[in-house]
């Protein structure tokens, strides 16, 4: 396997530019998320296909195509048909997979939603991409999602059996709780939607299904830019199906693999290559809970004897140190995906040596490409896999390009990353303008990362040309939240940073620059920001200021404010 995806070893001698591509015997996939999906339920029916532990649920895969085509059935009785939005706002579970692959076969638009999205990003997302369906869960942790989307169509609170009518929300239709104890008068119970499926026949559903073209679109998956609001990837098919089939791939999946995805779904680190990864490999999908808990994760290795194991560095902190760790028997571990962040290589020696997990991998990509451009093989040396992000993925080229000039830079020179090929997203929806930023005219994908790429083909990211911010694998856009504190009264001006952590690898700061004669403390910027933008946004540190560094022309210096932040909090 491996042999062949490392052919490409012959372009890397060939040129001395910082360009390569993915070479593979095997063909990409030309099908649908759902005929790939009746594939695998064929060829292995009675093998374990999901087990949510926390919800004690458990399917094979010929069971879980039972529930996944009811559910289908269920969503074009109640009118949703190809090309409809269909949102959901949810921690992990059964229903958030089952929805995954129930929208997949009637082509219906999949919008996945942050479940730490407070309603002012509910509001945008739902809007921006005429959602007509949405599917939450009734509430999670501090979220109450019932009441929130409440807020936005008032109209849920008073039972009624004709679609939804609201100003805020005009494309939203119909939502679907998940929790029973939760639903609103104006909401359909997850088993009251299931319970529409008799009136659409198995039949109706194939032919649904077999007039989709793998090039449809598919997801819409939301990415804060640096630049205004967040924009929505828009991913088909072809992108999401493929992606998810050679991530699994480089780690050597079969069906006698069992994953364990603490990772969240709506990321595509869990709904493409955790989901898709192990279903096009008739591999088992585990979810050891709603949200990430590091003993419900050793115990749903150990217990289920998982092969593989996902996660963020920080996850794999938390694990190690665990106070219960060696209570648990990982010796059934092999591989698995670090990604989200570099993992420094004391953590990497650990995961290897006590998590069992030699053949472990580390990851880059980015949502615009589906997401996986680069991974480690199972084999690669320890330098490789804490100093740089892999090689080059299957069937994609890439290149490092000077940013000014747009020429591609020698190898060992830093350049923005481009990548193209089979993974590159449709576009941003209904935003054409972002697109033509993000893609350029000969289908190159622009990461705004600057990285190098050394004599063998591994590449290692070495910068920002955005400012964004990665806080434990959470990708954060300051423009998002400067946006959101500029409609604070007392705030004239705010900047926002991230500044080093040990935990998290980034924490948030704010400069805020207040207006004359207003007053304003940390404690109660912070409180503004409560319920309103998610936890992981909200600033750890805040510096009230007269001035930021700016340069001669004007433009904020945002590299000397972290410097001298690192400075005055300690953090070098």
């Amino acid at each position: 396997m491996s042999r062949h995806d490392t052919m490409h070893a012959t372009h890397h001698r060939l040129s001395r530019h910082s360009y390569v591509s993915g070479i593979s015997d095997t063909p990409l996939k030309g099908q649908t998320i759902g005929e790939c999906f009746d594939e695998t339920v064929a060829r292995f029916p009675e093998r374990d296909a999901l087990l949510s532990l926390h919800q004690n649920l458990r399917y094979n895969w010929y069971e879980l195509r039972q529930v996944v085509d009811t559910t289908a059935r269920a969503l074009l009785a109640v009118g949703v048909s190809k090309g409809d939005r269909v949102g959901i706002w949810s921690p992990n579970c059964a229903e958030w997979a089952i929805t995954q692959f129930a929208t997949a076969k009637i082509g219906a638009i999949l919008v996945n939603i942050n479940p730490s999205y407070r309603s002012h990003e509910l509001e945008y997302a739902l809007k921006q991409s005429g959602t007509s369906t949405l599917i939450l869960q009734g509430a999670f942790k501090s979220s109450d999602y019932a009441s929130m989307i409440a807020e936005l169509v008032p109209a849920l609170n008073t039972a009624s059996d004709a679609k939804l009518s609201s100003e805020r929300l005009p494309a939203l239709q119909r939502a679907v709780c998940l929790d029973e104890s939760r639903c609103l008068p104006g909401m359909l119970s997850w088993k009251a939607l299931l319970g529409h499926a008799d009136e659409v026949s198995a039949e109706s559903l194939a032919e649904v299904q077999a007039s989709l073209q793998f090039d449809d679109p598919i997801n819409i998956q939301y990415t804060s830019g640096t630049t205004g609001a967040p924009k929505g990837a828009t991913l088909s098919h072809h992108n999401i199906l493929n992606n998810g089939f050679f991530v699994a791939r480089r780690m050597g999946f079969s069906e006698q693999d069992r994953l364990v995805i603490p990772v969240p779904l709506y990321h595509c680190f869990g709904m493409v290559m955790g989901n898709l990864g192990c279903m096009t490999h008739g591999a088992t999908m585990i979810y050891p809970g709603d949200g990430f808990d590091a003993e419900a994760t050793l115990r749903a290795v150990a217990e289920e004897k998982a092969t593989a194991l996902y996660g963020v560095p920080t996850m794999f902190i938390a694990e190690l140190e665990h106070p219960r760790f060696t209570d648990f028997d990982l010796s059934t571990l092999r591989t698995g995906i670090m990604a989200g962040s570099i993992c420094p290589i004391e953590v990497m020696r650990q995961v290897i040596d006590k998590m069992h997990m030699e053949g472990v991998t580390i990851c880059y990509g980015m949502t615009e490409t589906s997401p996986v451009s680069f991974q480690t093989q199972t084999d690669a040396p320890l330098e490789k896999r804490v100093t740089t992000v892999g090689t080059i993925h299957p069937h994609l080229e890439v290149k490092l390009i000077d940013p000014s000039t747009g020429a591609l830079v020698p190898r060992g020179e830093r350049g923005e990353l481009c990548t193209r090929g089979y993974s590159v997203m449709l576009g941003y929806w209904e935003n054409e303008e972002a697109t033509a930023k993000a893609i350029d005219h000969t289908g190159w994908m622009h990461t705004g990362d600057l990285a190098t790429m050394d004599e063998d083909g591994y590449v290692a990211i070495v910068g920002r040309i955005k400012d964004m911010i990665i806080r434990g694998g959470e990708n954060i856009y300051p423009r998002e939240i400067e946006d959101f504190l500029y409609t604070h009264p007392a705030i004239s001006d705010v900047q926002i940073i991230g500044v080093p952590d040990e935990k998290y690898g980034e924490e948030v700061m704010a400069w805020v620059k207040l207006v004359e004669g207003e007053t304003l403390d940390e404690e109660s910027l912070k409180a503004f920001c409560q319920g309103k933008i998610a936890h992981y946004k909200v600033p750890r540190y805040v510096k009230f200021v007269d001035t930021f560094p700016m340069t001669v022309t004007g433009k904020i210096q945002k590299f000397k404010m972290r410097e001298e932040a690192t400075r005055e909090l300690g953090l070098d």
